[in-house]
């Protein structure tokens, strides 16, 4: 029986999520396997390759979001999985914003981090 879970993410640039997982300091492969459970593994195109026996994977769907996939009984042994992928996805977020911004001709002016975790972002042309 699998022990692998999918769900389905907002996330559609691989080159944005693979350096937020590295602004993270986690190790990034492509096109490589998602280790799950009891030596369980299922390819992804994006793998977060995690401390101890587990990883997460992201694979690619038809409409160009990609699915996360992870064994995530088996990630919340080390990681809180919830802390982990709230993590990812505000990396992620935070960098595909900056890129837009950079993509329209603006330039941030300052971005600041709040006791809360928020970050708040000034852009100007």
């Amino acid at each position: 029986m699998s022990h692998f879970s999918t769900l389905r993410t907002k996330i559609t640039d691989s080159e944005i999520l693979k350096s937020s997982l590295r602004d993270l300091g986690i190790s990034v492969k492509t096109i490589a396997d998602v280790r799950g459970y009891n030596g369980q593994r299922v390819r992804a195109d994006i793998v977060a390759t995690l401390d101890g026996e587990y990883d997460l994977g992201w694979s690619r769907n038809a409409d160009g979001s990609f699915d996360l996939i992870a064994d995530l009984w088996g990630v919340a042994k080390k990681h809180n999985q919830t802390e982990l992928i709230n993590s990812i996805n505000q990396k992620y977020a935070i960098n595909k914003t900056l890129a837009e911004v950079k993509r329209t001709g603006h330039n941030v002016v300052t971005q600041t981090v709040g006791a809360d975790g928020s970050y708040r972002v000034t852009i100007a042309r």
